[in-house]
């Protein structure tokens, strides 16, 4: 999604509501996916960007979606860790830079980034150049507009994600491991009031993406701080907070927030961002988003007329192909997704009195689950055939993908019993999973409750792990707890979630490195706990800092490979998607794909 406020429950935006079907041969899940797939894909429009230009549109009218889930905050510090309320409030801030996936290459956003390298000293200065017409704005002009400097960047990188105190997600990115195995700061010094530099103490393979940032006003939250310290400044701008007091530098205004109803958004006519005619962007006046309770009544308001779009569940399809042909919506489709769900197991040595932590922490068990996990079979009864397994670690978009690294533990039940028979996990007369010590192979799988198709998924699961003896509870979790549990109490056996793509080698820098606040299995570790997590500590950091571009895939290769080897997370599949767009759209600035999803900021009225 660019931009425009279209909200996904959960974690992840493919996580859509299913059907429930019973159980199907394996014959019968190919025949039926292959002819799925054709059938539903002829009667539906593919239109991916490919770095079109966009055309001149005009201002006017109403873009109407909708969420199922209340925002937490309206606070761009506090919603890093809410994929809900950081699509509200990221809609009222900028980046500095994007990256074009199509090209593959850097561009400027709210800023211009230069490198300068000094191949001497082994370092690197990134400059970055704030844009001129650049604002802190109140909806109608409630208060003076206010330029954004560079005391707006600097404040936020080093008073807000900078302050441990904080727990940012970008904390840990602001640290370079030195060849010696010393750590140093990513710096930050004014230049200007529009010019700032990151000093980067030695070269990086991706400087931009390590500065690529979001901030917040200076003016606000400094203030904050000094008055009441952490607590203040995670308070600001909370729900309860008249939303026409936030001021935004983004496309659009907070102007409405009426809990349990809905949030209205208004154009911002200030955003730098224009057209040829000089035109802000985005060309909708008013963004409407209706807080419905489950995705069954999203489908019900769509096809009154009263949602924009709809992102279509599996049970859904049918009825919404034939009655395309009414004339008043468009459905398109989207190959599989760059994200995926992964399931996972606690490893966190809190957890070391319980049977589970001494089965999960071998890896043998973790490979066996692998191979009892019936991809196919969740791809038909879940997705109707519209999905495909997720088997490698990067996706195809990343630099460093590597079609021939993929995932050896396919599903295959005799290779699972080998594998638990390994580490004395055997069958006992009644067909029961045992450990050595005769204690019953059983551990809870935590899910989102509010998200079906998981539940689905998790079902399944269940399932398949019940006909080789092992148990499996299902225990469905509200959201915002279980991101507590991953987080901070850390009493959680299995989950099923998801973490967004990796797409970029070094994404990830608080998941995959074992110093990282979520990397879940066992977060925030003092020193790698496994000798493979040591070796994936040193390949990221080599990677990280290897500019040489096939030394670099050496690197990456190795760190993949041992990533889905020992299987910490293991990636379910990659859901292929389709949106309905109501046809009173221009579709001419209307693109849908699986790397850029819905890209709706330029789209307009049509005539």
């Amino acid at each position: 999604m660019k931009n425009n406020i279209i909200i996904a429950a959960g974690f992840c935006i493919l996580l859509c509501s299913c059907s429930r079907t019973g159980e199907l041969s394996l014959e019968e899940i190919e025949a039926r996916g292959s002819e799925g797939i054709s059938e539903i894909l002829a009667k539906t429009t593919s239109k991916p960007w490919r770095g079109e230009e966009f055309v001149t549109g005009r201002v006017g009218g109403t873009w109407n979606s909708s969420t199922t889930n209340e925002p937490k905050t309206f606070n761009l510090l506090v919603a890093e860790r809410d994929d809900q309320s950081i699509a509200i409030v990221g809609s009222m801030h900028d980046y500095l830079m994007k990256y074009d996936v199509v090209r593959r290459e850097w561009e400027g956003n709210c800023a211009t980034g230069e490198l300068v390298v000094d191949e001497a000293a082994g370092t690197l200065d990134v400059v970055y150049t704030l844009r001129d017409n650049l604002y802190w704005s109140y909806y109608n002009n409630a208060k003076p507009r206010v330029p954004v400097t560079s005391d707006d960047v600097i404040f936020w990188y080093n008073d807000i994600q900078g302050d441990e105190e904080f727990q940012s997600s970008a904390y840990n990115s602001r640290f370079i491991t030195m060849e010696d195995g010393s750590e140093e700061q990513i710096t930050i010094r004014k230049i200007d009031d529009k010019r700032f530099a990151f000093h980067f103490p030695r070269l990086d393979a991706d400087p931009f993406l390590a500065t690529n940032m979001r901030f917040g006003p200076a003016f606000i939250y400094r203030e904050a701080k000094e008055r009441g310290g952490v607590q203040a400044v995670m308070d600001t701008f909370n729900v309860a907070v008249d939303p026409k007091t936030i001021p935004s530098m983004g496309f659009w205004f907070l102007t409405e927030y009426s809990p349990g109803q809905r949030l209205v958004f208004k154009r911002n006519p200030d955003y730098w961002k224009k057209d040829s005619l000089g035109q802000s962007i985005p060309y909708q006046e008013e963004q409407i988003v209706q807080i419905l309770p489950d995705q069954n009544t999203q489908f019900l308001v769509f096809k009154e007329g009263r949602l924009e779009g709809y992102r279509s569940r599996p049970e859904d399809l049918n009825e919404l192909i034939e009655k395309q042909d009414s004339g008043s919506y468009t459905v398109f489709n989207a190959e599989g997704s760059i994200d995926a769900i992964l399931w996972s197991f606690n490893q966190n040595p809190v957890n070391r009195e319980s049977p589970q932590y001494g089965w999960f922490t071998h890896k043998e068990f973790r490979q066996a689950m692998s191979c009892l996990l019936n991809r196919d079979r969740i791809i038909s009864q879940v997705y109707r055939g519209l999905a495909e397994p997720k088997l490698d670690f990067c996706p195809p978009p990343n630099p460093s993908y590597n079609e021939s690294i993929t995932l050896q533990y396919l599903y295959d039940t005799e290779q699972a019993v080998e594998l638990l028979q390994s580490i004395g996990i055997t069958r006992d007369q009644r067909g029961i999973m045992r450990d050595d010590t005769g204690r019953q192979i059983e551990y809870d799988l935590a899910i989102s409750s509010n998200n079906t198709v998981i539940g689905d998924i998790a079902s399944i699961i269940r399932d398949e792990m019940e006909k080789t003896g092992i148990k499996v509870n299902i225990r469905p979790v509200d959201f915002q707890k279980l991101v507590e549990q991953l987080s901070f109490t850390f009493d959680w056996q299995s989950v099923i979630i998801g973490l967004g793509s990796n797409l970029f080698p070094i994404h990830g820098s608080n998941v995959w490195p074992s110093t990282g606040n979520l990397h879940f299995w066992y977060p925030l570790q003092k020193s790698p706990a496994t000798d493979w997590e040591a070796r994936i500590d040193y390949l990221y950091n080599e990677g990280k800092y290897t500019i040489d571009r096939e030394k670099a895939q050496i690197i990456w290769d190795e760190y993949q490979q041992i990533l889905l080897e020992q299987c910490p997370v293991i990636y379910l599949l990659r859901p292929r998607s389709l949106y309905a767009l109501n046809n009173r759209w221009d579709f001419t600035n209307f693109y849908y794909d699986n790397i850029n999803d819905l890209e709706i900021s330029h789209i307009f009225l049509g005539h």
